[in-house]
């Protein structure tokens, strides 16, 4: 990042300092998130640990759903920079646009049975990182690497997972975080 350049202009101290903040805190936040979710949804769904347990072949597709479930950002904010149109809606260019990534991941013309959390889940095109180009999460392929490696440490010593209490949410319209998530681990 420090010898990066944008159409020959070396980045400003307020672009690196930007780049740093998006490395650091996001990476991490959104990366805890998925994880929390996903233990919660473990929780929930006993029947997919032990079926990541017994199958560790399941831990790329189980990493994906926890990342497509737990959806760690709700939205993305962008503009659009042309004319266009998307199912059906027309946009202008400068016009501001929202990517409800909570809602495409839930999509049903994307998911079969979408409200049904899913280890084995492919294919699993889900965006929790958008979808490609640009925009790209910087941080996805360790992010991914990051909760598969948490799984696989996890399935090796831990027989199950059972709430102790409720989980509570942080306040955010922007991250599906957790500020509480009492478990009982069952050790195995």
């Amino acid at each position: 990042l420090l010898r990066a350049e944008v159409d020959g202009d070396r980045l400003s101290e307020t672009d690196l300092d930007n780049f740093f903040s998006i490395l650091v805190i996001a990476g991490n936040e959104t990366t805890r998130i998925a994880i929390a979710q996903g233990v919660l949804a473990f929780c929930e769904n006993p029947g997919q640990w032990d079926r990541l347990r017994a199958g560790p072949e399941l831990l790329d597709p189980a990493a994906d759903e926890v990342l497509r479930w737990s959806c760690p950002t709700h939205f993305m904010r962008r503009t659009a920079t042309v004319d266009t149109g998307l199912g059906g809606a027309s946009r202008r260019a400068g016009d501001k646009v929202v990517l409800w990534s909570v809602s495409g991941n839930r999509d049903e013309a994307e998911f079969a049975d979408p409200e049904t959390f899913d280890v084995g889940r492919t294919p699993n095109r889900h965006l929790s990182f958008g979808r490609g180009g640009p925009h790209l999460c910087l941080g996805v392929h360790l992010a991914r690497l990051e909760v598969k490696i948490v799984l696989a440490a996890l399935a090796r010593r831990v027989a199950g997972f059972e709430l102790a209490g409720e989980p509570s949410r942080i306040r955010s319209n922007f991250t599906n975080g957790l500020k509480t998530l009492p478990v009982r681990v069952v050790s195995g």
